[in-house]
C-alpha cells in the first residue's frame, strides 16, 4: 500500500473526541488544519490536542495543527474528514456545503460510525471523491479503521484513502455499507445485554466489568466502554442498529449522566 503524497492538504471538522484524537495523531505525519464551530470550542480543541501530543511525548509541536473557525479557510484542502456529531441531517447539511466549498480534486470523509455513507456521499454531491473512515476512539491507540466507499467511488479515491490510512500507521479494513459497520454491527448487542444484566440482577457496574475484563480478556468492561464512547452516542448508535437502549442507559441521559465527558454515567470520573 502507498503512503498519502506529501501534496495532501488535510483538514478535520468537529472538535470532539474523535476530530481533535484525529489531529492529534495525523500532526506526527502532516500539517493538519481543524475547524471548529465557535471560538469557544476552538480554545477546547487546541488544549485537547495539546495535552494528546504531550501524552504522547513525540517532538510534533501543537503549530502542526491550526485550529480555525472560519469555514473559508478549508478551501485549499484537499482531504477532509468530518467528524461532528451523529446525526444524519447534521452531517448531510455540513457535507453538502463543504462539497460545494472544497476544489474539485478534494476528497471528502465522514467519520460515521452508524449511518449510510452511500447518503452522506449524495448529500455531499461528489459521490465519486467520498469514503467512510470509521475511526476508533482512543483514536491515537486504536489501530483499526473500517473503510467504506459508495458505489461511485473512482479508483483514484480508493487508493488515496487507504494511502491516507497508511500514512497515520493505521490498518485499514474495507467494509460494506451496512448500519453499524462490521464493530459496531457485532458490539452494540453485547454492550446494551450488559446494562439489561444489571438492570435484572442488581449487579454494580464495577462487577460486570470485572467479570468481563478477567473473564474474557477485554482491556475494558462493558459498562466502561458505554462511559468512554457517551451514552447519548451510544444510544444513537444503537438505535440506528435497531437496538433500543435500556431503560438504565436512557435514565442516565435524561439526568446529563452521559459517560466520561460528563464526570458520570455507569461509573464517576473525577474532573
Amino acid at each position: 500500500m502507498q503512503r498519502a503524497p506529501d501534496n495532501e492538504h488535510l483538514a478535520i471538522v468537529g472538535s470532539g473526541a474523535i476530530a481533535c484524537g484525529l489531529a492529534t495523531t495525523a500532526a506526527h505525519h502532516v500539517p493538519v488544519l481543524l475547524l471548529a464551530r465557535s471560538e469557544g470550542s476552538a480554545a477546547r480543541a487546541r488544549a485537547h490536542v495539546e495535552e494528546g501530543l504531550q501524552r504522547a511525548g513525540a517532538e510534533t509541536g501543537p503549530e502542526q495543527v491550526q485550529v480555525v473557525t472560519d469555514r473559508e479557510q478549508l478551501s485549499q484542502a484537499t482531504f477532509v474528514v468530518e467528524a461532528v456529531v451523529e446525526d444524519h441531517d447534521v452531517k448531510a447539511s455540513l457535507l453538502a456545503e463543504l462539497g460545494e466549498l472544497l476544489p474539485a480534486e478534494a476528497i471528502l470523509a465522514t467519520t460515521t460510525s452508524s449511518l449510510s455513507v452511500q447518503r452522506l456521499a449524495e448529500a455531499s454531491g461528489r459521490v465519486e471523491r467520498f469514503a467512510g473512515l470509521h475511526v476508533f476512539n482512543p483514536v491515537s491507540k486504536m489501530k483499526l479503521v473500517e473503510v467504506t466507499f459508495p458505489a461511485a467511488a473512482s479508483a483514484e479515491t480508493r487508493e488515496r484513502v487507504l494511502a491516507l490510512c497508511e500514512t497515520f500507521e493505521k490498518t485499514p479494513v474495507e467494509v460494506p455499507d451496512v448500519p453499524g459497520f462490521v464493530v459496531n454491527r457485532l458490539l452494540f448487542p453485547y454492550l446494551f445485554s450488559a446494562v439489561r444484566l444489571l438492570e435484572e440482577t442488581g449487579l454494580d457496574a464495577d462487577a460486570v466489568d470485572t467479570c468481563m475484563r478477567l473473564g474474557a480478556g477485554h482491556p475494558m468492561g462493558p459498562l466502561a466502554l458505554l462511559d468512554l464512547v457517551g451514552l447519548d452516542v451510544s444510544s444513537a448508535i444503537g438505535e440506528t442498529l435497531g437496538e433500543q437502549p435500556p431503560p438504565r442507559m436512557r435514565e442516565l441521559i435524561a439526568e446529563g449522566a452521559l459517560g466520561r465527558k460528563s464526570g458520570r454515567g455507569f461509573h464517576a470520573y473525577p474532573s
